[in-house]
């Protein structure tokens, strides 16, 4: 299984896309032995429209180009749900052996996240109830990517 963060906004060149890349790389590594070949950052730049309607959708259909056909799509979202690492690392694990070809986390802009055009989530996704910076969103997601594999894998990294 690929997986994927579809997100708004370019995190090149700052802190949190550095801490992303970290994790997204150790992601990947984990991931090879593991049934996932793919782990990945797609970006998308932030609408320039002046309309906050106009721009939600701009954004969202940019959104749902980078996601590939058929993926299962789960939104990052303040009001979606929350889950532990655990639920998380076998919600993974149960897509993967049920031949899901691509998994993808979608982030919204500035503005929120406006409906997919083409494209059905799954589950709407929460860091919990707090309003969260997109790009740290972001170095939190991969991070529990990475927590997730080494669960699926039995690696020590999570303790709890």
């Amino acid at each position: 299984m690929r997986l994927w963060i579809v997100a708004v906004g370019h995190g090149r060149g700052t802190s949190e896309g550095a801490l992303t890349e970290e994790f997204i790389d150790r992601a990947a590594k984990m991931g090879r032995n593991l049934g996932f070949t793919a782990v990945g950052v797609e970006e998308v730049p932030v609408s320039k429209l002046r309309e906050v309607k106009a721009r939600m959708e701009e954004e969202a259909q940019r959104l749902a180009a980078r996601v590939p056909e058929g993926a299962h799509v789960v939104l990052l979202d303040a009001k979606g749900k929350g889950m532990t690492s655990e639920d998380f690392a076998d919600m993974l694990g149960a897509l993967r052996d049920a031949g899901t070809r691509d998994f993808a986390f979608v982030i919204g802009g500035p503005d929120g996240l406006a409906p997919l055009p083409g494209k059905k989530s799954g589950r709407s996704l929460a860091f919990g109830p707090q309003t969260w910076p997109h790009l740290l969103v972001r170095a939190m997601l991969a991070e529990q990517v990475y927590r997730a594999l080494t669960i699926l894998a039995g690696h020590p990294y999570h303790r709890a």
